[in-house]
């Protein structure tokens, strides 16, 4: 998760560390609570496909726990230590894998809503944020604040719908809950479970009202999809499989993707049970794309480099992480998936943040991730750092190009990213820093403009 790492070095002010249509039911079944050893599995066959396997897991020692027909990604559960060998060797069924190093918790079978903290109102004037006025975001609110046609995804910890200044962008109707995998569109359950979803939502969309903070594009909606668990506040790849998948049918414009998919930091083809998550994740993005939605990503605060990776030390995060080598055929999800923007973070002077991920052909696109200060649960406000923060700068920049231009496409969006972002060399005292001053390995096509955005 990027909670820890797209947000590895996030500090709050106050001293805290923050470290196809699916078939999924809209009200979670009322099952037994799980048993110990019950886990959680990608089984996987070509799109609307699903019926043979899906008989298939009943008869080997397990249960359908949410099926995305459309991308032929079946979410299944067994207690089984040959469930994934045995299924491997049914007809149709072209692979498997475990979604997790852990038991699935009890809570899946019937999550609580989160509750929101009391709010506070802000008595303050609106804070001219340094990194607005940055990416031209404070110039580009006057010519344009973004349209309420355009629909942004905060797919993470969930967001404070109540806070006073998300509520009146929020629309709940375009709201669920993904965590465990299946999709929860009860009332309330895409509220937090964590304050990092309700700060990238900040961000992104603030509203301007006189008081607190002003977003990147205040005008625009925004929709929660709480993929965070409780808990752990890991990210699990059925819960971002069920989000981008409903994004999707959605019809959101932008989502915002501030962390990795746990519990691997990185996932190998060559491991069966990472080559199934990866080929499940690709799936649920190019489903979420094909419907009209441009993805964006943090690129991660590891301070490494993507286009030459050897070592993993921190995964399975979800268990006991072990020390492994890797190489570049294994992919951090969904950074580095096809069509995902990936961001690097910036400070103030626009040189590469130390934490920051980067990479020749991996990033994208930069934008300001230090000390970046934004919206809280409970209607409260502090300063968070990571490529979590850089990343919604992006996507509101997204937002306002799709607000400029309400029929282009996710491949539109990308190339108008990309040609209206500001050139940064590469500092000449970093020798890791290769390719142009147009595009480089620290800042890919440059720092995201808003003020061009909206003014061409």
């Amino acid at each position: 998760m990027l909670i820890r790492r797209a947000a590895t070095a996030a500090v709050l002010a106050t001293g805290l560390v923050i470290a196809g249509s699916p078939a999924a039911l809209a009200r979670p079944l009322d099952l037994a609570a799980p048993l110990a050893g019950l886990r959680a599995y990608f089984v996987i066959t070509a799109p609307n496909d699903t019926t043979g396997a899906k008989s298939a897991v009943a008869t080997n020692g397990g249960m359908v726990f949410a099926s995305y027909d459309a991308i032929g990604v079946i979410v299944a559960h067994s207690t089984s230590t040959t469930f994934a060998a045995t299924m491997r060797g049914v007809t149709g069924v072209q692979k498997v894998g475990a979604t997790r190093t852990t038991d699935v918790p009890a809570e899946a079978s019937n999550p609580a809503i989160p509750t929101l903290p009391a709010e506070q109102t802000p008595t303050s004037s609106e804070t001219v944020r340094s990194d607005m006025r940055q990416i031209g975001a404070d110039r580009a609110n006057g010519v344009n604040p973004g349209s309420p046609l355009v629909t942004v995804g905060v797919l993470d910890t969930g967001v404070d719908d109540q806070h006073f200044d998300l509520r009146a962008n929020f629309d709940a109707t375009k709201s669920a809950s993904c965590a465990y995998g299946r999709l929860d569109t009860r009332a309330g359950a895409w509220r937090p479970v964590h304050p990092h979803g309700t700060h990238v939502a900040g961000t992104i969309a603030a509203a301007r009202n006189g008081r607190g903070i002003v977003g990147v594009a205040p005008a625009v909606h925004l929709a929660s999809v709480r993929i965070a668990e409780p808990g752990t506040v890991l990210f699990f790849p059925e819960n971002t499989v069920c989000a981008f998948v409903f994004a999707g049918d959605q019809g959101f414009d932008v989502t915002n993707n501030s962390y990795f998919t746990d519990p691997w930091l990185y996932n190998c083809p060559s491991n069966l049970d990472q080559d199934a998550i990866l080929e499940g994740s690709r799936r649920a993005v190019a489903y979420a794309e094909s419907h009209g939605v441009l993805n964006v990503a943090a690129a991660g605060n590891e301070n490494a480099n993507l286009a030459n990776k050897t070592t993993d030390t921190i995964s399975p995060d979800d268990s006991t992480p072990v020390t492994r080598t890797v190489n570049n055929t294994c992919l951090s999800v969904p950074t580095e998936l096809s069509g995902v923007v990936s961001v690097s973070a910036l400070n103030s002077n626009n040189t590469k943040a130390s934490f920051s991920n980067f990479g020749l052909n991996k990033i994208h696109i930069a934008a300001p991730g230090v000390n970046v200060f934004s919206t809280l649960p409970g209607g409260t406000y502090g300063s968070l750092s990571g490529t979590s923060m850089a990343s919604p700068h992006v996507a509101g920049v997204a937002a306002l190009l799709a607000s400029v231009d309400p029929a282009a496409t996710p491949a539109t969006l990308r190339t108008r990213l990309a040609a209206q972002a500001d050139d940064l060399r590469c500092p000449t005292s970093d020798t890791r820093c290769t390719g142009t001053t147009t595009f480089n390995s620290f800042f890919g096509e440059g720092r995201t403009d808003a003020f061009q955005a909206v003014t061409g």
